[in-house]
């Protein structure tokens, strides 16, 4: 499960946005997350309650997930297609010259705070 870690990266890294800006508290921060990037959002969402409220500066905050489609670019034919759907073969010319464009990244978007 290395939804903690994530959870625990992202702790870090709202304790320093919370030192640098003076805050007193976060009530909710919005993630962004690759459809093919391996996060479970459940055990996301679970890790975050747990971890998040044992901080002072996060307790009670709420985490929202927005997901980024998954986009592969076929370098043959030069379209772009739906990874989850098709794979690494483009549906257009059956090329496997592909690579991922989106879909695998993960955000800090949005922090409110109080």
């Amino acid at each position: 499960m290395h939804e903690l870690g994530i959870v625990f990266h992202i702790i870090d890294s709202l304790k320093e946005v919370g030192e640098e800006n003076h805050l007193q508290q976060i009530a909710g921060v919005t993630l962004e997350i690759g459809e093919v990037s391996g996060v479970l959002e459940d055990y996301l969402q679970s890790c975050w309650r747990w971890a998040s409220d044992r901080t002072e500066l996060l307790k009670g905050a709420a985490l929202t997930v927005e997901q980024i489609p998954a986009v592969t670019f076929c370098e043959d034919c030069k379209k772009t297609y739906s990874t989850t759907e098709f794979g690494k073969t483009c549906p257009y010319c059956k090329s496997e010259n592909t690579y991922l464009v989106t879909g695998n990244e993960f955000n800090i978007k949005e922090i409110t705070a109080c």
